[in-house]
């Protein structure tokens, strides 16, 4: 049996697991909000959460996959680059799951990102980075949590002034209806972006197998299907210890904050999945979260919280990085390669 197909097909396997996994660590993203604000049960909200994610293969080409697949410059005649696909998912989800296990946010984008691009460099030096894919992923690091505030923000403050004369049980009422589509478009641009991520490292493994042409843009419906399979998976299996720390733990929320963190949160994930940009579900809800709170007073955001929450984006990367450098190493000395 050729051991490359065999080596193909295992690093697909731990590719789908990293987007359970994906799933998973994110869940929290999705439902957050409309746990906190008690509009969903955790049980109910996760499988809502997760058919919006499998139901966004239908809504979204497939340009951040593309995005993703070109951060390295894969050579099809070394087939030691399959080693660095292979290490970089490893290295992305060691990270995942440690900062799960410490409630901690963090991006499962910038983990996969941090870790192929530090697998590659660890192969291959710096020269083997696309470097315009790199700024642009890393320039959406501040970006994406900035466009979510000022959105969610100004989107509260808009609501505050629209429903001043209606009384709290009744915009309370209205709010908790309007969770679940705002949940739903917040899962649907979740799903639409954080499943093409994975995508893109499929594609850049049979690029380096030699299963597909560096210049073939056209992705196979096998790798979009079981990609967005896996993520509802993962987000149905949940992430409660994170939807502690998103959902009640930044700032106190009630349906018509959700349903303004939600929004903002979507807003900024059709934008940026359209425009072909891998972007941080983290990063984007936790900062429409904070727009939410502040709208009240700065004290109503939990700011050391969110700093500890920062500090683990800021960390994400370089952490991600080392550890799929080391993976590759041992990954190289078991292979012999």
């Amino acid at each position: 049996m050729d051991w490359i197909w065999v080596l193909v097909v295992g690093t697909v396997a731990v590719a789908l697991v990293f987007d359970v996994i994906n799933g998973f660590h994110d869940a929290a993203n999705s439902i957050a909000t409309v746990v906190s604000t008690r509009v969903l049960s955790p049980r109910f909200a996760v499988l809502w959460a997760a058919f919006f994610n499998f139901v966004a293969m239908f809504v979204f080409a497939p340009k951040v996959a593309n995005t993703i697949s070109k951060i390295v410059e894969i050579d099809p005649a070394d087939s030691a680059f399959i080693y660095v696909v292979l290490a970089g998912l490893l290295g992305a989800i060691v990270w995942d799951l440690l900062t799960w296990w410490w409630a901690l946010p963090t991006s499962s984008s910038h983990a996969l990102i941090g870790g192929f691009g530090g697998a590659g460099v660890a192969y291959a030096g710096w020269d083997v980075l696309h470097w315009d894919k790199v700024i642009t992923a890393m320039g959406f690091i501040p970006l994406a949590p900035l466009i979510g505030l000022v959105f969610g923000f100004i989107l509260m403050l808009s609501m505050y002034w629209g429903f001043r004369k209606w009384r709290p049980g009744a915009v309370d009422r209205l709010f908790r209806r309007g969770q679940l589509l705002s949940a739903a478009a917040y899962s649907l641009g979740h799903g639409g972006n954080d499943a093409q991520k994975t995508m893109g490292i499929i594609v850049a493994l049979l690029v380096a197998s030699r299963h597909m042409s560096p210049t073939d843009g056209h992705i196979p419906w096998w790798i979009i299907l079981s990609c967005h399979a896996a993520m509802g998976v993962g987000t149905a299996l949940g992430g409660w210890r994170i939807v502690r720390t998103m959902g009640m733990k930044i700032t106190k929320l009630r349906p018509i904050g959700g349903f303004c963190a939600e929004t903002a949160g979507a807003f900024t994930l059709f934008g940026s999945t359209l425009a072909g940009i891998p972007v941080s579900t983290t990063h984007t809800i936790t900062g429409a979260i904070v727009g939410v709170g502040s709208t009240k007073k700065l004290t109503a955001v939990r700011w050391g919280v969110a700093g500890r929450i920062v500090w683990a984006w800021l960390f994400t990367i370089p952490a991600s990085a080392g550890v799929a450098a080391v993976l590759l190493y041992v990954i190289r000395l078991l292979a012999g390669a």
